[in-house]
């Protein structure tokens, strides 16, 4: 798949999980989408970029994206297209 490809796809997906409601997914699934998407938007996180004063919703959030760190941008839109064509399909 080309990269082009690959971004429209992506973004494809992205408006689909806009459409989703939070209610309806696992938080085990939101949480995974939104590591997928942080690194394929913003690449790995900073640890040094935390803040010492965030809540325990955002330290899930930042251990979500640190598990998926290792993933490149492009990997990181492959798991996010399939997570939502996994979750569409139910």
């Amino acid at each position: 798949m080309d990269a082009k490809d690959l971004e429209t796809r992506f973004q494809e997906a992205v408006s689909i999980a806009d459409n989703m409601s939070q209610a309806s997914l696992p938080q085990d699934a939101q949480l995974r989408l939104y590591a997928y998407y942080k690194q394929a938007t913003f690449g790995t996180v900073d640890p040094s970029s935390i803040s010492a004063t965030y809540h325990l919703r955002d330290a899930f959030k930042t251990n979500a994206w640190m598990q998926i760190s290792h993933l490149t941008a492009d990997e990181a839109k492959v798991l996010y297209i399939e997570a939502i064509e996994s979750l569409t399909k139910k």
